[in-house]
């Protein structure tokens, strides 16, 4: 089993922040874990989590997480494993912005087991930082994981986001660089979306930018891939990178359909083909939670079709790839002539197993980085053809 905790809590929201936030001056770190707790105590009893009694992840994400008091995250990991084992070395990972870094808070994190940090970095560009509006600046991140191995913490993953919009003349080499200068085990690549009601969105409406092109977006994404594995990376999901050995396996678990239960507001659980969701904004979960309510605003149970796309979905969006009779005669022959997937024999190097759970070492099909670039329009063809 797997656990996610959702901490909502900023200081203000980015500019292409859509997530389910709450901007607080003062975060109410001790109210947090209680509702949190409170739900986690519901889950004791249902019976598909209690064949599956050992944790071996968690991830405190967000929201901003390393805003929560260190009290409140040990409460929860505390009480977490009070009341189901954790897995030998299980990973701990807590999501923090760079300038909630300091020496006593890593000791803080490191004495209530976080034992790997994702820093939302976002960019090493000043004038990008501010466009973002993000909290951070670009000299507090050198310092923030120095910081972290200072403070005994050997996991280090950093975020950027790619694809900005042209005015900003943003030098994305220049940003992988000086990431890569950083030697994180860890990076994370995702191309800016505009999504509805965000500042971002607001400034598409009156003109004042222009969203991406798909050719200055493959380019960036080619870029990266390129940089990132000659700087030793493995490229071994869509949007991550690792170097051997360190792969995210708590993301890991989702690409891998284990099952996983979601804490906090918006949280999503997962637990074969029965899927659950939280009531989305902080206040209401709260008030229902602490009140003795469910936490949970929707319910659903995939059928067999769903499952299926699913798992064609999640088999082709990492390194681990397909069986290859999964794949409609013609398919494989097609994707490999166009450059967008290869066939390889066995399992995937970094051991992770595919979505459909095979153990075997059978032929499997991988995409390739430009398959990647295309897996929606690869999925929803192979969709229809199966």
């Amino acid at each position: 089993m797997h656990l996610y905790v959702h901490v909502p809590f900023c200081a203000r929201r980015c500019s292409y922040c859509d997530f389910a936030i709450a901007v607080r001056r003062e975060v109410p770190s001790d109210l947090f874990a209680d509702a949190v707790l409170r739900e986690w105590a519901g889950w004791q009893d249902d019976p598909a989590w209690s064949r599956s009694p050992v944790v071996r992840t968690v991830y405190f994400g967000g929201g901003t997480p390393s805003r929560l008091a260190p009290r409140a995250l040990g409460r929860i990991v505390e009480r977490i494993s009070r009341d189901r084992p954790l897995a030998p070395g299980a990973e701990i990972t807590l999501e923090a912005n760079p300038d909630d870094v300091s020496a006593e808070r890593v000791a803080a994190w490191r004495a209530v087991g976080v034992n790997r940090v994702s820093l939302g970095v976002q960019s090493l560009d000043p004038a990008v930082l501010r466009w973002m509006r993000r909290t951070h600046t670009a000299a507090q991140v050198p310092r923030a994981v120095e910081l972290l191995r200072a403070g005994g913490i050997g996991d280090v993953s950093l975020d950027l986001i790619f694809a900005l919009p042209a005015e900003l003349e943003r030098d994305w080499e220049a940003d992988l660089a000086a990431a890569l200068a950083l030697a994180p085990e860890h990076l994370s690549l995702y191309g800016l979306t505009i999504e509805p009601r965000t500042p971002l969105a607001r400034w598409l409406e009156r003109g004042a930018i222009r969203p991406v092109d798909e050719h200055r977006y493959a380019r960036e994404y080619l870029t990266a891939h390129q940089a990132l594995e000659a700087g030793g990376f493995e490229h071994y999901e869509v949007s991550n990178f690792a170097r051997p050995g360190r792969r995210a396996r708590h993301n890991s678990a989702y690409w891998s359909r284990a099952p996983y239960i979601g804490l906090g507001p918006s949280a999503h659980s997962g637990l074969g083909d029965r899927r659950r969701w939280n009531r989305r904004e902080w206040s209401a979960y709260a008030r229902a939670v602490l009140a003795g309510e469910p936490a949970v605003e929707g319910v659903e149970t995939l059928d067999a079709e769903a499952l299926r796309l699913e798992r064609l979905y999640l088999g082709l969006r990492t390194g681990t790839g397909l069986p290859v009779r999964q794949i409609p005669a013609g398919t494989v022959e097609e994707w490999v002539s166009q450059g967008w997937a290869t066939v390889v024999d066995g399992e995937d190097p970094g051991g992770t197993r595919s979505a459909y759970g095979d153990a075997d070492r059978e032929p499997r099909v991988r995409l390739t980085v430009e398959g990647w670039l295309r897996l929606d329009a690869l999925v929803s063809s192979l969709a229809a053809k199966t």
